[in-house]
């Protein structure tokens, strides 16, 4: 049964035509993204479904009782309350049946045993089983855990937290509401590498229609079910996963004559896209049934957008030759106060080196870029460039864009170009005509990255130390800046949580981790391959030596047959006891060994150093039982 259907919906704005015929179904499992260019109307649909706006044409039909949550950029309200009452109030409804339940149980303790009162009360804890009964506070601090929240930090007030962390609470009250529709505006802002893995399961094993709005191709890859695709005005559904409908709509061009060995890119860098997704032996199968789907894509003739708008394309000049090694940082120790980030860390760059810097969010990834740039001085140790080594840091903050004056003031201001040499620069970066005289305080932040990335281009530098540079970009913006830096000749270092950014343009992984700086001979991609056999690989050890210590189990002949004789009472009720609480700790052994063997509980670092300490510990006492069950039992006196 559909949750929602959509037919023929349509909106005005500003007396124009924003989108029209809009029609699609939705049923639960499905997961549809949107397409389209800034403008074209996706929040706006969102906000149609969620019934915040009004839709000028077609209809909406829900399932009855359907329960819609949005999930946008706005931030809290109410900043009094505490991360975790916040997130409580998206669970509004079991909140109230908790409270009817107190309110009947009080008049019952006083007497009131009437059939109305009964009844009443039985809806009242049916309503409640459905909605998770008495644990369903375990399962929304669960989705606070997920989503990167510390248990010390549940009841922090909201006023307290970054804009960051207030998004993602956000998102957390969303997740949690148990909605039977989900809308999802930009759910990966804000979240690092394992956030964004436990995200895509979370949503992948949800009982629910979503509809979502994303720029992080790789989430989109693994979530999406379907794409709507709004363009000009008007809405085409497809069936299939991201990257194929994104094949089907650059064959659609090609058949339109449209741009030709621009969209024949486009279906080779999505048949690259599948072949660095399927990096996971997990994902190896579904890998292998989205290429069969590539190959069944047929040309499509369906008139498009018209206006055929231009696209961010760009690429670096030839810099200066440099020194072979362009940075080295010795022995390194990077501090903020009360924390030691980075101890004893050593790093090289060479030249034409494309290195990833990767990491859990609060490990110091940004902190040693700014060291890297410059921009702070380690606490310790020393970092040093290389001869002609000419650095050009983009900040995830796009400070370079900053100041008074217009866009094309900043341009000029920054590059040292004029004339028509700054506008041609701009142009470059979809700055035309009255676009360069906006004022920086009105540029929104696609604008304010664009114009970071066309000061960086015209700034000459062979070492280009890049955070988070894809902020506010949208797809096709992040591919253009893959393929530029994928053409760079020079030395990239990158921070960014994208992904399929990450995997194109890295050959090298460094990991900030737990206080230290590890280096990886690989991409991405095949570095997180490697992790995850590894933690898989522990998983079986860990197995195996559980299995072992059972078998080494004393068999009843051997811890009652023992030799007849002279024990003493004090020393049978000793090993009798032992062998009980050996029984008890096994059984606890076995209780978290299949709790383990759930996927969910290794899907993050902290989930798996939690396991990895639960496990060791049960399996330690079992072992410690087992050394004192063999004393006592040598400490018996044969007869």
């Amino acid at each position: 049964m559909a949750v929602v259907t959509a037919t023929s919906i349509g909106i005005h704005l500003g007396g124009d035509p924003l989108f029209s015929e809009v029609s699609f179904k939705l049923t639960r499992g499905t997961r549809m993204t949107l397409s389209g260019r800034n403008g074209a109307g996706k929040s706006t649909l969102l906000r149609i479904l969620a019934g915040e706006i009004s839709n000028d044409s077609g209809a909406l039909s829900f399932q009855k009782g359907a329960r819609v949550t949005l999930h946008d950029q706005r931030p809290p309200r109410d900043s009094g309350l505490s991360l975790m009452e916040y997130v409580f109030t998206g669970r509004a409804d079991v909140l109230e049946t908790e409270a009817e339940l107190e309110r009947l149980e009080e008049q019952m303790s006083a007497g009131d045993h009437d059939e109305e009162t009964m009844r009443a009360y039985s809806a009242a804890q049916q309503r409640l089983e459905i909605a998770g009964g008495y644990r369903w506070r375990d399962e929304v601090l669960a989705v606070l855990r997920g989503l990167g929240f510390d248990s010390g930090e549940f009841d922090r007030s909201l006023s307290t937290f970054s804009g960051g962390e207030l998004t993602r609470a956000s998102l957390a009250r969303a997740l949690a509401a148990r909605a039977d529709l989900l809308l999802l505006d930009e759910p990966t802002n804000h979240l690092d590498i394992p956030t964004l893995e436990w995200l895509e399961e979370y949503l992948k094993a949800l009982d629910a229609a979503v509809v979502l709005v994303a720029h992080d191709r790789w989430f989109l890859e693994s979530v999406g079910t379907s794409v709507l695709e709004l363009e000009a005005g008007r809405a085409r559904y497809f069936s299939g996963p991201w990257h194929a409908w994104r094949k089907e709509h650059a064959a659609r061009q090609v058949a339109l004559g449209k741009a030709i060995e621009r969209q024949k890119a486009e279906i080779a860098r999505m048949e690259r896209f599948v072949d660095r997704f399927r990096y996971k032996a997990t994902k190896a199968r579904q890998a292998q049934s989205r290429l069969k789907q590539i190959d069944r894509v047929r040309q499509n003739a369906v008139a498009s957008d018209p206006e055929d708008r231009s696209r961010l394309a760009f690429a670096f000049a030839e810099p200066q030759r440099a020194s072979r090694v362009v940075l080295k940082m010795v022995n390194g120790r990077i501090e903020v106060p009360g924390r030691v980030l980075l101890d004893r860390a050593d790093l090289l760059i060479e030249r034409d080196e494309h290195v990833v810097l990767i990491g859990p969010n609060g490990a110091g990834k940004t902190t040693l870029m700014e060291t890297l740039a410059g921009e702070r001085k380690p606490a310790s140790g020393s970092v040093r460039r290389g001869h002609n080594a000419i650095v050009g840091y983009l900040s995830q903050h796009a400070e370079t864009a900053a100041g008074e004056g217009t866009v094309l003031d900043a341009a000029a201001r920054e590059t040292g170009l004029t004339g028509q040499k700054v506008r041609d620069l701009l142009g470059a970066f979809l700055f035309s005509g009255d676009d360069v005289n906006k004022s920086l305080t009105d540029i929104s932040g696609g604008e304010q990255r664009r114009l970071s990335l066309a000061i960086l281009v015209a700034s000459g530098a062979n070492v280009l130390l890049l955070d988070e540079p894809t902020n506010h970009l949208d797809i096709e913006s992040r591919e253009a800046l893959e393929d530029a830096l994928s053409a760079f000749p020079g030395a990239v270092v990158l921070i960014s949580h994208d992904r399929a950014l990450l995997e194109a343009v890295g050959s090298r992984t460094l990991v900030c981790e737990n206080g230290e700086l590890s280096n990886h001979m690989s991409g991405w991609a095949e570095y997180q391959r490697a992790k995850d056999e590894l933690l898989e690989a522990g998983r079986i050890e860990a197995a195996r030596l559980a299995a072992g210590s059972k078998s080494k189990r004393p068999s009843a002949n051997a811890r009652r047959g023992g030799s007849p004789g002279k024990e003493s009472a004090r020393a049978r009720r000793r090993v009798g006891s032992l062998e009980k609480q050996i029984e008890r700790a096994e059984a606890e052994l076995a209780a978290v060994e299949d709790e383990l063997a759930d996927p969910a509980a290794w899907s993050t670092p902290d989930k798996t150093d939690r396991a990895t300490r639960r496990h060791e510990k049960a399996r330690s006492k079992v072992a410690r039982l087992y050394e004192e069950w063999e004393e006592a039992e040598g400490a018996l006196t044969p007869e």
